[in-house]
């Protein structure tokens, strides 16, 4: 019996942050590490999330506690905050949410782990911006 895939799409704020990250390992003359990067996502991460959308861990497990953040939260279309789920792969630290009814996976972000945040107004326009 062969295993449902779930299908994958990568946003336009993903692809936005692909490129910054780009752009920051090219200045410090680490294109390869850019390179590396976009092989790991297709052979790995993608494949892994067609598999199994669940594997990362809730977003919300441990909720941020900014006031900003917890804002921002709140603005969210209704049931999103509860769907983000975060995928560890190596450095970085991909956003992401299951939707089972489209059986998608939709990659909202990614960043390296020891960044701040991710930018939710820019992944939901709805959300104020601060």
């Amino acid at each position: 019996m062969a295993d449902h895939l779930y299908r994958v799409e990568l946003t336009a704020s993903f692809l936005d942050r692909l490129e910054s990250i780009e752009v920051f390992l090219v200045a410090a003359d680490a294109g390869f590490a850019f390179d590396d990067l976009l092989a790991e996502i297709r052979a790995t991460v993608i494949p892994n999330l067609r598999r199994f959308p669940r594997m990362g861990r809730r977003y919300l497990a441990n909720p941020p506690q900014s006031a900003e953040a917890l804002a921002l939260l709140a603005a969210m279309p209704a049931g999103a905050p509860d769907a983000l789920r975060e995928y560890l792969h190596g450095d970085y630290l991909i956003l992401y949410t299951a939707m089972d009814a489209q059986e998608t996976v939709v990659l909202l972000s990614i960043r390296h782990h020891r960044q701040l945040s991710f930018d939710f107004a820019r992944l939901w326009p709805s959300a104020p911006e601060h």
